[in-house]
């Protein structure tokens, strides 16, 4: 099936962000709005939620964050730039520049989903569906379980991510590829890599200028000024109904996804069995029919 698409560039602040539509925006189904993780991902990683566009005939939007991918760089750009607020602020501009602010769907993944939950607590009216991705509440919980997964390595890959932390050698090939070890298993099970997950981690290498100030140089040692975030004793204000989903290899261990699964009033959790941290590459005819089927049950709301 053919499936119009188009890009463009919004104006933010003194900035371009980069977005494209898959689909049309006039279907009648709520448009899904694709936000990437990291935070200091691209787009790539997620790209395949633009098959929806297909299954179902609705609108997917995927956008990359401002200083990531073909939105504009700031690698000059210290940690007191990089904040929840400016990236709200960016999605509320491309949400108004689409002209669907007032009925839309949200889907974030990892850090996406962090930001999701930061955008639904203020319930905006056109929110109409809520898709938390791989998500923690709480970096300390996040902090906490990804060390225990670590925990789990073998013995000398830890003791090669240890020696390196210690020395500040965080860049070190040895360092890189003790810590692909820990990604292998529990952020993307598919080996090789498929390649638009590829093309994400090759853009953080080039330019980690968020990744490295918002979360740190890895999953599992996060230093930057998101380690103290937490959205637990907020959850209760989301109005919007949530679809909830994670990977029983996941980083977003059970634990980690918990306080969405208690506190959010209308929650549904779908645990895939055969995935880690990114369910729509490792099981992705499962989940994008599991996210289409849930937005189709709201597209006649509000």
């Amino acid at each position: 099936m053919s499936v119009e698409t188009r890009e463009g560039y919004l104006p933010f602040r003194d900035y371009q962000t980069w977005y494209r539509v898959t689909g049309d925006l006039k279907s009648g189904r709520l448009p899904l709005v694709v936000a990437h993780g990291g935070p200091g991902c691209t787009h790539d990683y997620v790209d395949s939620f633009k098959g929806i566009a297909a299954l179902d005939g609705r609108a997917v939007i995927h956008y990359d964050q401002l200083g990531n991918g073909k939105s504009t760089h700031l690698p000059d750009r210290g940690p007191e730039f990089w904040t929840v607020s400016l990236f709200l602020e960016e999605l509320d501009a491309l949400l108004s520049h689409l002209g669907i602010a007032d009925r839309y769907a949200f889907l974030g993944q990892s850090w996406g989903g962090m930001l999701g939950a930061e955008h639904a607590v203020r319930q905006p009216a056109g929110l109409k569906a809520l898709v938390i991705a791989n998500s923690p509440a709480n970096m300390h919980t996040w902090v906490a379980e990804a060390n225990r997964l670590r925990r789990d390595l073998p013995a000398d890959v830890q003791e090669t991510l240890l020696a390196h932390e210690e020395a500040g050698t965080l860049m070190h090939p040895d360092y890189v590829a003790a810590s692909r070890v820990f990604y292998d298993r529990h952020v993307c099970r598919v080996t090789p890599w498929p390649e638009d997950v590829a093309r994400t981690f090759a853009a953080m290498d080039e330019d980690n200028t968020v990744y490295r100030n918002m979360n740190g140089p890895t999953e599992f040692h996060v230093i930057g000024t998101m380690k103290d975030w937490t959205i637990e004793d907020r959850l209760d204000r989301i109005k919007a109904p949530t679809l909830l989903i994670s990977g029983a290899h996941d980083e977003a261990t059970p634990e980690v996804v918990r306080p969405y699964r208690e506190r959010v009033p209308d929650i549904r959790w779908v645990l895939f069995e055969h995935s880690s941290h990114m369910p729509h590459v490792e099981e992705k005819e499962l989940c994008l029919k599991t996210v289409s089927d849930f937005l189709s049950g709201h597209d006649a709301g509000g």
